[in-house]
């Protein structure tokens, strides 16, 4: 790569890479390629970077077969992998998941299947700030508590020495349609993006272009700034919350008067993780505050039953759970 070819894009990404810590050098990654645009762009950037890094990368698709062109798209990544010289696995569903939540989870089971097997060490993705601030939107409209909100972290473990990065955080999904446009790659067209029964692509499509006009045109930028800064807090009350619990749970039974004297977002968090042992399904915030309600209520004092027939019942100091 010549320097005439290094862009701002590239600069920022180099930085980024070795102020975060994200993919240090002679790692094996293994790519997610789509064939659009945001992964285009991850993968390109990370070949143009390779001679810097000396990474070794590899190419893996996955087919939904939500579209009738799906093979054809399989096809065209393929093809651009045998262009680049690149190893490429992919993966074809056998059913077709009825929902995006039920694709992103066989999605990522299968990259951590392939990255294990051929003994590549981080599965990279080319999640964009965009996306991140349509995942804190969506999870927002959803009542999702501060998990939701931190949306996409920049690495987090798949497997057991197996991490997942999001190296492009901080590029807008503009930004990448730019640098496609500027290096000529062959962008495949993914019409499932404009169908406006899924609620993402109406944020994506609708909302967000939205607030960027009526309300802030660097919107995107100042949700993922928050969903970093959720994040942060996050890890702190997890760590306080670890601590907490080691000296009120035991078993089937909470210590009340204990966490009565705690912050009400930790006795929050210590009984939304108690009742998630009970409950098949993550405990709502109703749930969890029939349980806030019982810290300071009188002996005996029940709730009415959760899902699965479980009942909260205040015994003197203690919440006991009787199934």
């Amino acid at each position: 790569m010549s320097l005439r070819d290094w862009t701002e894009l590239h600069a920022r990404l180099h930085r980024t890479l070795r102020q975060r810590q994200l993919l240090p050098a002679h790692q094996r990654l293994l790519v997610a390629v789509s064939g659009g645009q945001d992964s285009l762009c991850l993968l390109q950037l990370l070949l143009d970077l390779r001679a810097h890094w000396h990474w070794q990368l590899a190419i893996a698709h996955c087919n939904h077969r939500w579209r009738p062109d799906s093979d054809d798209n399989a096809a065209h990544v393929q093809s651009l992998a045998q262009n680049w010289q690149l190893p490429y696995y992919s993966a074809t569903a056998t059913d077709l998941k009825a929902t995006e939540a039920a694709a992103r989870k066989w999605r990522y089971e299968v990259l951590t299947q392939i990255a294990q097997a051929q003994g590549y060490s981080t599965v990279v993705t080319g999640h964009t700030q965009s996306d991140r601030a349509e995942t804190l939107i969506y999870n927002l409209l959803r009542g999702s508590g501060m998990e939701g909100l931190q949306a996409l972290a920049w690495q987090r473990e798949l497997a057991p020495n197996l991490g997942l990065v999001r190296p492009l955080l901080e590029v807008t999904r503009s930004e990448t349609e730019q640098f496609c446009q500027i290096a000529a790659l062959s962008v495949w067209q993914d019409r499932t993006n404009e169908d406006w029964q899924y609620a993402r692509n109406r944020i994506r499509q609708e909302l967000l272009p939205y607030l960027r006009q009526h309300f802030n045109p660097q919107v995107d930028r100042a949700l993922s700034q928050t969903a970093e800064l959720l994040r942060a807090d996050l890890e702190y009350l997890e760590a306080a919350t670890d601590t907490l619990w080691l000296q009120v749970a035991h078993l089937d039974r909470i210590n009340r008067r204990l966490l009565a004297n705690a912050p009400l977002a930790l006795q929050r968090r210590i009984l939304r993780r108690w009742l998630s042992q009970v409950l098949s399904i993550a405990p709502n915030f109703e749930q969890i505050e029939k349980l806030v309600t019982l810290l300071e209520s009188p002996n005996r004092s029940q709730t009415d039953p959760f899902p699965g027939g479980a009942i909260a019942r205040v015994e003197a100091d203690w919440i006991v759970l009787q199934r």
